[in-house]
């Protein structure tokens, strides 16, 4: 009786004490995502959605990046949430865990209602409510306005793609339509862009067909002894260049139809759709950004998105901005002709810089061809081509009206261009440069490169959970390098972790003297 009376006597302290722990830990404040200030509005008076304020004070900026002080960069989230994303990002880090979720989500099991529930609600408790902004634009709001208060801004994207025919793309067309006008519904300088993927609003086998015309056209060129081609709709003489001398055109090998009154129809479709949205982006002073594809499509997104550009981009003012893929080999070539073309035509230019999202399927596709992979054969080589990219469009950007958004998870090229454009004065208050990473990721670098004077915005995908499916899916198979890159995130986090049960510890501890 002595000793079970002694073990609870000392087991009822120590369930107070871890009690207490629990209540300290989980009392901060759940509407934050990270423990920083909104800064003041850019002033970027050539967007009247980012009008300046009254209030013009620049924050002090270090020229180092300060990526490990994880009690500033953590302090406020609610430990809930840390512990959620901790786990999230750790499961994401493991290629098994991902290799199995994805072939779970892409079985013929997701064609039986049970098992698609299940799969479906363990998704959305993880990993799409960590990398996801919500179903719906009054969700994204939400999100948009807790990574405001962490002094970022937010990329909407209506996450759907790969659609087949025109009546999901009309509807398409209106998600996005209504993407800008929750951006505009919030305060200026919130959303910094508005995303849309081609695919989305023009039918997969269309953008299939064009790609292969245009390859094929280009081929012709190439060759002086070939029979001329034209296309009707595509004049290289006026239009931004597409492919670059190193440019692989592996995916044609034979002389492909011309379009059918039908698919002309269907490009005109098309095109009139991405007017509308430019149209209302521009109308909206919110730049659209264009997400890249594979190889096998890219041809024609350039086609469209150049397009657009020439239209709507102004002599100061880039409103229809293009992705560069630096891990492809004819990168930087592909952006000195764009560049050197938008400045011919009198137009500034505007490029969004990633490494890429296709590496797998890319190298797949020409070792089954037996061609020379497009992709670099080194991430070394991928992350020179980057950074080789970056400073060539922060000197344009310094110099001219040209704008730029470096995506990047890696914190070394954050470093390099975050040292070059102070070098040559640019920054939050001067040019058009932000930089950004994916919602729910490299929170830390996000997070340095804000104190040190740079805007910032983390890509956000919405809509409903099997619509954004195939976002998740992608992100698991082709970024199993670059989610293990958020060792440094859970490091951090942990040490918060460790330092708030200390602290839990040690104040409960005094209370109890």
């Amino acid at each position: 009786m002595a000793t079970a009376a002694t073990t609870k006597a000392v087991r009822r302290p120590t369930l107070l004490l871890l009690r207490h722990v629990v209540r300290h830990l989980t009392s901060s404040p759940s509407s934050l995502t990270l423990g920083h200030a909104l800064p003041e509005p850019d002033p970027d008076v050539s967007h009247p959605h980012h009008a300046p304020t009254t209030t013009t004070t620049t924050p002090h900026a270090s020229l180092a990046l300060q990526l490990d002080d994880h009690r500033q960069l953590f302090g406020s989230v609610p430990a809930s949430k840390l512990l959620h994303a901790s786990l999230v990002l750790q499961v994401a880090a493991s290629e098994h865990l991902v290799d199995l979720g994805t072939r779970a989500m892409t079985s013929r099991l997701m064609d039986v209602e049970p098992f698609r529930r299940m799969v479906y609600g363990v998704v959305r408790r993880t990993f799409y409510e960590h990398f996801c902004a919500g179903e719906t634009p009054s969700a994204a709001r939400e999100r948009v306005r807790e990574v405001n208060r962490a002094g970022l801004r937010a990329m909407l994207d209506f996450a759907v793609e790969y659609t087949a025919d025109n009546d999901a793309c009309d509807r398409n067309l209106e998600g996005f339509l209504d993407t800008v006008d929750c951006a505009v519904s919030l305060p200026p300088s919130s959303v910094s862009f508005v995303v849309v993927k081609i695919t989305a609003i023009t039918p997969l086998s269309l953008l299939q067909r064009i790609s292969d015309l245009l390859r094929w056209q280009q081929q012709q060129q190439s060759n002086p002894g070939s029979s001329s081609f034209r296309l009707p709709w595509h004049n290289p003489e006026t239009s931004i260049p597409i492919f670059s001398k190193s440019t692989p055109l592996y995916h044609t090998s034979t002389q492909p139809p011309h379009l059918t009154p039908q698919e002309l129809q269907d490009l005109h479709l098309a095109r009139t759709r991405l007017h509308k949205l430019c149209l209302r982006c521009s109308q909206s002073g919110l730049p659209l950004m264009v997400d890249a594809e594979d190889t096998r499509l890219q041809p024609a997104i350039d086609f469209m998105t150049y397009t657009a550009a020439i239209e709507h981009n102004t002599t100061h003012t880039p409103v229809v901005y293009n992705t560069i893929q630096a891990y492809l080999k004819d990168a930087k070539e592909r952006l000195v002709l764009a560049t050197r073309s938008a400045d011919e035509m009198g137009i500034a230019m505007g490029i969004k810089l990633v490494r890429g999202a296709y590496m797998s399927s890319e190298r797949k596709l020409a070792s089954e061809l037996g061609v020379e992979s497009p992709v670099h054969d080194t991430i070394g080589e991928t992350h020179a081509c980057y950074d080789d990219c970056a400073r060539y469009m922060i000197d344009r950007v310094g110099s001219g009206s040209d704008g730029l958004v470096l995506a990047s998870h890696n914190a070394e090229s954050g470093r390099l261009a975050a040292r070059k454009a102070r070098e040559i004065g640019v920054g939050k208050w001067k040019g058009r440069l932000e930089f950004a990473q994916l919602y729910g990721m490299a929170e830390s670098l996000s997070m340095g490169l804000k104190d040190a004077g740079f805007r910032v915005s983390k890509y956000m995908p919405f809509g409903p959970i099997d619509v954004v499916m195939p976002y998740l899916i992608r992100r698991a198979e082709e970024n199993r390098g670059m989610l293990s890159t958020s060792a440094l995130d859970r490091e951090l986090m942990r040490k918060e972790l460790k330092r708030r049960v200390k602290a839990a510890i040690l104040r409960t501890s005094k209370g109890q003297e």
